[in-house]
């Protein structure tokens, strides 16, 4: 590491981390070593490059000392820097709450497409995590009221702070339950959409294929979808029939070789039409959309 005693200019501790995190098995340690930069100093990533000059203030090269630390470790840069864009918004991410992945975007736009024309639409995102889908539709779609639920104490204490540090807390109630046990009974029955990102990683892909930077680092409780990858997604589509008005729209992030057998899990329950699945932006299946039937 970088003794604090030398002087540590922009330019001189970018190229140290650079090469260091390389060492440390990064996969991208200039980006790495951008956002650490970026978060230690309040330099964007392109008053970097125009201040490789500048020294370090003390506290500065402290922060960028354990940030590097944390990194070389494996930690995800979004928990390392505490934040994360999403879309047109950035939100702060913190461990214990899943990051947001720019496939949960494309659910975001199903959803849009859905609300275009609507005035004072109601939506419900169960398993909100950081809040990064109901932030995104109150905010790209005005006048929506979005009721998003988790589980997690960590995740709602999260998207209530993201909410409000985008002004929208007056247009997203969040609530801390299990999926919709929270969701006052007047409002059955009263949702346009019922949107979801929830646990879909089939437990034996999350023991063995996925990453050691997002197995170690980021929730189970988030990730494991049980033996099949929808074992959640079976309980939404449960009640989703009791939260959705007539037409109303299912739409549900999941992982890629279960979408023909959630696709088909819907075909197979009355009331359900039009049963989409949608690409994510690697061309893998990710999205399910389906329809209730209008009365």
């Amino acid at each position: 590491m970088p003794a604090e005693n030398n002087i540590w200019t922009v330019k001189r501790i970018l190229d140290w981390t650079v090469e260091y995190l390389e060492r440390k098995g990064d996969e991208r340690p200039r980006l790495s070593a951008e956002w650490l930069l970026s978060a230690a100093t309040g330099l964007s990533r392109v008053e970097i490059y125009i201040n490789f000059d500048r020294p370090l203030a003390p506290e500065e090269l402290a922060l960028m000392r354990g940030g590097i630390q944390r990194r070389a470790a494996g930690e995800p840069l979004q928990y390392v820097t505490g934040e994360m864009p999403f879309r047109h918004i950035v939100l702060r991410c913190e461990p214990g709450v899943l990051i947001p992945r720019p496939e949960t975007e494309v659910l975001v736009d199903a959803v849009l497409e859905e609300l275009e024309g609507r005035e004072l639409p109601r939506v419900l995102d169960l398993c909100t995590g950081t809040g990064c889908i109901a932030l995104s539709i109150a905010g790209e779609h005005p006048d929506t009221v979005v009721v998003a639920t988790d589980i997690s104490p960590a995740a709602t204490a999260l998207a209530e702070r993201n909410a409000r540090a985008l002004g929208l807390e007056g247009w997203v109630d969040v609530l801390e339950c299990d999926l919709a046990d929270a969701v006052a009974s007047e409002f059955a029955g009263t949702f346009d959409v019922l949107v979801s990102n929830p646990p879909y990683i089939p437990s034996d892909v999350l023991a063995e294929r996925v990453p050691a930077e997002v197995r170690d680092f980021e929730p189970a409780l988030a990730l494991d979808g049980g033996a099949d990858g929808l074992a959640v997604f079976q309980r939404i589509l449960g009640l989703a029939p009791g939260m959705l008005v007539p037409g109303g729209l299912l739409a549900c992030e999941l992982f890629e070789d279960a979408l023909g057998a959630a696709a088909e899990l819907v075909r197979a329950e009355e009331g359900w039409d039009r049963v989409e699945v949608r690409e994510d932006l690697t061309h893998r299946p990710r999205i399910l959309l389906a329809r209730r039937k209008r009365a």
